[in-house]
């Protein structure tokens, strides 16, 4: 959905500097563009603790929260990736952006969807920006209990259901099913969704999948014991940042042991330490002749 021409005020827009994984909930921002019509206004600030929701790989939903200017508070009922073509200010927001991260002349920025009231708002105002903490940590505990997840599976399908040796190997050393057979994978509080397809060249790789199909509660046991185990050390969960801007490398890296730092490109928000998962629980479930879905359910 491109941006309506009805209201629009610009300034010179840079790429926003994101804060969702830096612990930061709150902030005092610049506004840098402001596009309102009948139905929305789209807000861009020079700086955000908000995630927007990706529009290459929407696994992670976008933060709730309110951005505030003085006494007056706009509900944010979505966040967005856009992207500013700076030679024209002009903003394409999701599935209209039509050029690559990082290509010269566009400013890659995160965008806050408010009602249509908020076009009161200005360039240059400063706001608040307030993300929903318990919202935003529900969502970091189920991402990362999503990444647990699959690596045990790999482990635990590695173990018994490879007959040769595959080419992709994860953090860990495994045969890299999740690589390999992964459809979807959907973030909500507190869960993690995976759809995995078994299909015929996944069979030409090396993987038993008649045999897994019939082991599947096995397995799913299994998986459970590998996670109870890591869980057992209260390990620290950390993301490395390779930039300030949304556009720029991000990896969550897991100290699983004092020998072993797993580390796996991820753009999501996440915890801090593995005993804020308590317990994880997950459950196998064959859909279809070639599909299962996997899911991580965080206990608290």
């Amino acid at each position: 959905m491109t941006t309506s021409d009805s209201i629009t005020s610009t300034t010179a827009v840079t790429p926003t500097i994101t804060q969702f994984c830096h612990q930061t909930w709150q902030l005092d921002a610049k506004v840098l563009h402001i596009d309102s019509d009948e139905s929305k206004t789209y807000l861009i600030t020079d700086m955000t603790p908000f995630h927007p929701v990706s529009h290459i790989w929407p696994d992670h939903p976008a933060d709730k929260g309110v951005v505030s200017m003085g006494d007056t508070h706009y509900q944010v009922e979505d966040c967005l990736v856009g992207a500013v073509e700076q030679s024209t200010g002009k903003l394409l927001v999701s599935a209209d952006i039509p050029v690559k991260r990082d290509t010269e002349g566009w400013a890659f920025v995160v965008v806050h969807q408010l009602p249509p009231s908020a076009s009161m708002i200005h360039v240059d105002d400063e706001v608040m920006l307030s993300v929903d903490k318990a919202y935003q940590a529900s969502l970091s505990r189920g991402h990362s209990a999503g990444h647990i997840a699959f690596l045990a599976l790999n482990r635990v399908l590695a173990e018994s259901y490879w007959r040769k040796d595959a080419d992709r190997k994860d953090p860990l050393g495994n045969y890299d099913f999740n690589s390999y057979a992964q459809v979807t994978s959907f973030v909500t509080p507190d869960l993690c969704t995976d759809k995995y397809r078994l299909g015929k060249t996944l069979k030409k790789r090396g993987l038993n999948v008649a045999n897994m199909l019939e082991n599947l509660a096995g397995i799913e046991a299994n998986v459970n014991q590998v996670i109870a185990d890591w869980l057992a050390e209260s390990t620290s969960v950390a993301m490395k940042l390779e930039g300030q801007a949304l556009t720029d490398s991000r990896y969550w890296e897991w100290q699983l042991d004092a020998d072993t730092l797993v580390s796996i490109p991820c753009g999501g928000t996440h915890i801090e330490r593995m005993s804020e998962l308590k317990a994880l629980s997950v459950r196998l479930t064959q859909l279809d002749e070639q599909h299962i879905e996997m899911l991580t359910h965080v206990i608290r």
